[in-house]
C-alpha cells in the first residue's frame, strides 16, 4: 500500500480542488492537492514540498482531518487529508490541468477520483 497526502486547503471560505491532466490516473478527476509520501518524509513534510512543486505555493500543515483507502487497479493506497493554510506564492499549474476555489457544498457537483470521494463527502456532511 501506497501513502499519499491530500491538502484541505481552505481560504475566503472556499476549499482548493484540483483537475488531474489528461493521462494522469485518474484522469480528469477532480483531487485534494497532495502526493506521494517519500521515503524518510511525514506527511507534514510531504504536504508542504507538494504543495511547492505542484502549485508554487507555501503552506503550513496542521491537524490531521481523516484517511481513506482505495484499491486502484494498479495500486492501493491511503490517502491521509490534512487542514492546510496558504501561507504565500502564487498559484501555477505545475501538475494540474485546472484548479478551482469552490464552497464546501459544491463538492458534491465534482467528478473526484474514488481515493478523495469519502473525504469529500466528509466536509460536506
Amino acid at each position: 500500500m501506497k501513502t499519499v497526502t491530500a491538502a484541505i486547503l481552505m481560504l475566503n471560505g472556499k476549499i482548493l480542488i484540483a483537475r488531474r491532466k489528461k493521462g494522469d490516473a485518474p484522469e480528469h478527476k477532480w483531487e485534494f492537492p497532495g502526493g506521494k509520501i517519500e521515503p524518510g518524509e511525514t506527511p507534514e513534510q510531504c504536504l508542504k514540498r507538494e504543495m511547492m512543486e505542484e502549485f508554487g505555493v507555501e503552506v503550513e500543515v496542521k491537524d490531521f482531518f481523516c484517511s481513506a483507502i482505495y484499491r486502484y487497479q494498479h495500486i492501493e493506497i491511503e490517502l491521509l487529508a490534512y487542514h492546510t493554510v496558504y501561507l504565500e506564492g502564487e498559484f501555477q499549474l505545475n501538475a494540474h490541468a485546472e484548479i478551482k476555489w469552490i464552497t464546501l457544498e459544491e463538492l458534491k457537483d465534482y467528478d473526484f477520483a474514488e481515493a478523495d470521494i469519502p473525504i469529500a463527502h466528509k466536509l460536506y456532511a
